[in-house]
């Protein structure tokens, strides 16, 4: 979840692993011409470099694959997506009285960034591994309703009525004023996209995010579907932005260093030449719905480790196109300012005595 409202600066990217390799010279002969490597016998460092180097070409020649795909989609005259405008948005639903609130609804102020490393013990575990669940559940809702000419409020209304009928609350409804229960952020929306009237089209993508509050805890994921029929260029898209995430998730264990996720995320993204949106960071989470640490999903310098029962999100974005933003007047709906697709997946985890938990995962 990325309601922090935070906007962070950090160092430039260092140099990508895929522009270091694309300046290797013997890279490039090999990749065009099919050179013999007779000359290798009996040289063993020789040998040794063509095994470092052919082991990175089928990312370098998925790299260049995608590229000329997006060369080619340039050529051809198609029709031009028209870009993302907000309907109407109805009244917030109503959530029943005897269901316990979050601290924070009520007020449109913006709460502190809590400072405190949310680490549970054996009864807090299982309060987050419930509303995790329910989250999952929740997502995986979401996700059946996805198709050509259904709102996003009609979206919102379904989950709205499954958190509420587990006796939870949807910790996004009333958060610094936010209107709905969830967030749908279709296309060029990267996040805070707010449910409203338009009916969803063959070809978008949508990332519903969600999250819940319950017995004092709350949760949170997100995930990017797909409506309809996407070019390949997009599929590819949504395969490498939960690949990212996949490999953040892997970086996790008790005591690693947290930087360790954005170095991760960093290098699959890169291979494939996509853009990582750097101001949208994980956070702690648990009965505070935002906390220390922040989770940086690119490469950061960032001190810290992880300790065994904590708790926090990883949820990297990624586009296309330029990784700059603009907000809409609602205060709510950022979008690329070049029109790109955005796609963002997201899980909550527990980092175990063994590794890490994937609390958000059926």
């Amino acid at each position: 979840m990325t309601m922090t409202g935070l906007t962070l600066v950090s160092p430039p990217h260092s140099t990508s692993s895929l522009q270091s390799f694309s300046r290797n010279d013997t890279v490039f002969q090999c990749q065009s011409h099919r050179i013999s490597f007779s000359h290798l016998t009996g040289n063993k460092v020789a040998r040794k470099r063509w095994i470092v180097v052919w082991s990175k070409l089928s990312g370098y020649e998925e790299a260049m694959r995608i590229r000329k795909l997006r060369e080619a989609q340039s050529r051809v005259k198609i029709k031009k997506r028209a870009p993302l405008r907000p309907g109407s948005i109805s009244p917030p639903l109503p959530v029943p009285d005897h269901i316990p609130r979050p601290s924070y609804v009520g007020t449109t102020q913006s709460p502190v960034l809590s400072d405190m490393c949310q680490v549970h013990d054996s009864e807090g575990i299982s309060e987050m591994r419930a509303v995790c669940q329910l989250v999952a559940r929740a997502l995986e809702l979401a996700g059946t309703l996805v198709r050509p000419s259904v709102t996003t409020k009609e979206i919102d209304k379904a989950v709205h009525s499954m958190i509420i009928e587990a006796g939870a609350y949807p910790s996004q409804l009333g958060f610094c004023g936010f209107p709905k229960s969830i967030s749908t952020s279709v296309n060029e929306c990267v996040c805070h996209g707010i449910p409203d009237s338009r009916q969803l089209q063959n070809g978008d993508i949508i990332t519903v995010d969600i999250a819940v509050f319950l017995n004092g805890y709350h949760g949170t994921a997100s995930k990017t579907f797909i409506c309809g029929q996407v070019n390949e260029l997009v599929q590819r898209l949504v395969q490498v932005t939960d690949g990212c995430l996949e490999r953040g998730i892997s970086a996790c264990k008790d005591g690693a260093l947290y930087r360790r996720i954005g170095k991760r995320i960093s290098e699959y993204a890169e291979r494939y030449d996509f853009s990582l949106f750097e101001r949208f960071v994980g956070h702690g989470i648990g009965s505070i719905l935002h906390s220390e640490p922040l989770i940086l999903h690119h490469r950061n310098d960032k001190p810290g480790r992880m300790v065994e029962g904590q708790t926090f999100t990883i949820g990297p974005t990624l586009t296309m196109g330029s990784s700059e933003c603009v907000t809409w007047d609602d205060g709510w709906t950022i979008v690329t300012s070049d029109g790109s697709r955005a796609v963002k997946f997201e899980h909550t985890v527990l980092i175990t005595k063994t590794g890490v938990e994937v609390l958000t995962k059926l």
